[in-house]
């Protein structure tokens, strides 16, 4: 918003007379603005905790852990190598657990 540095400012009195009619001016503004929604349209997309899901199928496609891939003795997630901090006992640490 740009800002008319030369314009002629209000005084106290003209603020307190515009602003109660700006007020309501705005108030009216936003409340015309809302937009109404159906709100049985809106909730058909969503999904409810507890939903029974036993005729849904998932198909996920497993890799086995590549050469160059640990899995790490703490939190048994499967990582790269250059994700390893160190070895403990024998057994490969990630860079998260270490830290």
């Amino acid at each position: 918003m740009a800002t008319d540095y030369d314009a002629p400012r209000k005084n106290d009195e003209d603020l307190g007379a515009d602003s109660i009619e700006e007020l309501k001016a705005r108030r009216n503004e936003k409340t015309a603005t809302a937009v109404d929604e159906d709100e049985t349209e809106a909730a058909e997309g969503f999904e409810l905790p507890g939903a029974d899901l036993s005729g849904e199928e998932l198909a996920v496609r497993v890799i086995p852990r590549q050469a160059d891939e640990f899995t790490c003795s703490q939190c048994f997630l499967v990582h790269h190598r250059s994700q390893l901090a160190y070895e403990e006992n024998g057994q490969p640490v990630c860079s998260e657990c270490a830290g």
